[in-house]
């Protein structure tokens, strides 16, 4: 099964190796078709603290690393343009 991906905006990086990103879906209504926003926050691994409080980053699934993180921040070419 592949690991999702997902792009969101960075809240925190108050602790060490670790940021907390808030990732946005937009869904639509069944009955009344309006867009509905929903936010989730996620706990990522940051390995060298590069990324700072509104940084658009992209997360990957991982290995459970502590309680709360089960994702890392993925760094691909494309997204470091």
């Amino acid at each position: 099964m592949p690991k999702r991906i997902l792009t969101g905006v960075v809240t925190s990086d108050k602790n060490e190796q670790t940021i907390t990103v808030q990732v946005e879906r937009r869904t639509t209504h069944p009955l009344f078709h309006k867009v509905i926003r929903s936010s989730k926050k996620y706990r990522a691994h940051d390995e060298n603290n590069t990324y700072k409080i509104g940084d658009q980053v992209r997360i990957i699934e991982c290995a459970p690393r502590s309680k709360t993180k089960r994702w890392e921040v993925f760094a691909d070419t494309a997204s470091a343009e």
